[in-house]
């Protein structure tokens, strides 16, 4: 255990376009430790591969991860002790500590040309061997070297890694991994460009930084003896590590775009909520121990363990994500669920409609057994915002009989008797109706239905009848007898 006086973790994510689920989780992890434990949550953007760089990346990260419900204690937008929070905002920091590894030779200067080191890798695999520089600019004179920046040469700065040593890496999750160090390659510390390695930065942000845990994805795993490496070279003390396991797709393969969608963002547009998505997320590779699957943040804060995590990586289950989805939206009040409704219906082609809240609560309360994703009200029915203008031909053929508008005209008529009708009241008309024409409730229920929604299935007929209203329920069913041909 390091002698940290405080737990301070942190994301630090490549402004690459978009969140990954599986930085989604990671953020998660970090930012539930770090309550559990009084904690700080540091948000670092790490834009040091500038080839990858994508523009309005970092603003479209922070409003994911404040919709996600994650609020960062330093990082970008806030006060810190520690920034800036940006690492191409800290290049002078990276440079002047790279000179100090230089000046006690466990880094050196590299000028081999990008076609030498091609050469050398081709080479090394003919030969079967492991890949690596061969050290060769480490023995240039100094002289030469002083030459070479003097005339502008375009180089790289190296890490001298020693040979013959074991390096150990002590991780929470996965206990002590080893690894040789014949086997690691002279890494490449500051660029040609003068930006700093991944790696660089991270090992000098995370000791200024104080970050005292790094939780982080296992694909991150091979490179943490390049940073032990780094620590060691600086003399400073190193992080709790943590790696946590891969997220993989139903076939037990890597997680990727090729077999469905693994952007944040695209969850989020495809109604998604936040809550549904952090909890399905939070159980990808931790177990609560518990047989509860159902949690809200602050009760994934209280029983989060980083000891709780999995080795074996974690199967993404859509279907299992749908169902907590529905459980979510079980747990939200009509009123939060409205407030939801408005948001898709200004994106929707009804942005111009303006709709009375105490309909869309009805509507609301109608459809919520229906639904998994407070858009499908929408999606499924649209009847309630807009009149039909097509009818299921299905339905027509199954329910839509030589009488039906017949009895629809009078069960039309019965209905403009009705005085500020509830939904009884529509209830006892169509009995009424029914009796008098001497059919039974059926032959009247299914045209209706048909007429007001043009489809066959749905919420109550009372219900829809009532939140329509009278004259609009009356418009449709003649509308429907007008236009229905059989």
């Amino acid at each position: 255990m390091n002698n940290y006086n405080q737990i301070r973790v942190r994301f630090a994510p490549s402004p690459t376009g978009y969140l990954h689920v599986g930085g989604l989780r990671t953020a998660l992890y970090n930012y539930l430790f770090a309550r559990k434990n009084n904690g700080v949550f540091v948000l670092r953007i790490e834009d040091t591969d500038r080839a990858r760089y994508v523009e309005g990346a970092v603003e479209n990260l922070i409003d994911t991860l404040h919709w996600c419900g994650f609020d960062y204690d330093e990082g970008p937008q806030k006060n810190g002790s520690f920034g800036p929070y940006t690492q191409s905002e800290r290049l002078e920091i990276y440079k002047s500590y790279t000179q100090t590894l230089i000046e006690q030779k466990k880094a050196y200067y590299c000028f081999c040309t990008q076609e030498r080191i091609s050469e050398l890798r081709t080479a090394q695999e003919n030969l079967k061997q492991q890949t690596k520089y061969d050290k060769l600019c480490l023995h240039l004179d100094h002289n030469v070297i002083a030459q070479k920046l003097k005339d502008g040469v375009p180089h790289v700065v190296r890490l001298n890694i020693e040979a013959d040593k074991k390096v150990v890496v002590e991780d929470i999750i996965r206990g002590r991994v080893e690894f040789d160090s014949n086997l690691i390659d002279d890494q490449v510390l500051l660029k040609g460009d003068g930006y700093p390695t991944y790696h660089l930065a991270n090992v000098i942000d995370d000791h200024l930084m104080k970050i005292s845990h790094v939780i982080r994805g296992e694909e991150w795993l091979p490179s943490t003896p390049k940073h032990v490496l780094l620590y060691d070279a600086f003399g400073w003390e190193k992080p709790v590590f943590a790696h946590l396991p891969l997220l993989l797709n139903p076939d037990k393969s890597k997680l990727s775009k090729r077999q469905g969608d693994v952007a944040v963002e695209d969850y989020r547009a495809k109604g998604y909520l936040p809550e549904s998505l952090v909890n399905f997320v939070a159980l990808l590779g931790w177990n609560p121990g518990t047989e509860q699957e159902i949690f809200s943040l602050d009760e994934l804060i209280n029983i989060f363990s980083i000891e709780g995590v999995n080795k074996s990586g974690a199967v993404f289950n859509i279907e299992k994500l749908n169902a907590f989805n529905f459980e979510h939206l079980r747990k939200k009040n009509d009123t939060e669920v409205v407030r939801i409704l408005k948001e898709y219906l200004a994106k929707s082609k009804f942005a111009d409609h303006k709709f009375d809240d105490d309909k869309l609560f009805l509507i609301v309360e109608a459809m919520r057994p229906r639904i998994s994703f407070v858009k499908e009200i929408i999606e499924n029915s649209s009847y309630f915002f807009e009149s039909p203008e097509s009818y299921d031909q299905e339905v027509i053929q199954k329910r839509w009989k030589d009488d039906t508008s017949e009895n629809l005209k009078s069960l039309a008529e019965e209905f403009s008797k009705l005085l500020n009708p509830k939904k009884e009241d529509y209830e006892t008309a169509l009995h009424k109706t029914a009796e008098l024409l001497n059919i039974g409730n059926g032959k009247l229920i299914h045209g209706v239905r048909l007429a007001l929604s043009g489809v066959g299935g749905g919420p109550g007929l009372y219900e829809i009848l009532f939140i329509l209203g009278k004259e609009e329920s009356i418009r449709r069913i003649e509308k429907a007898i007008e236009k229905i041909r059989i």
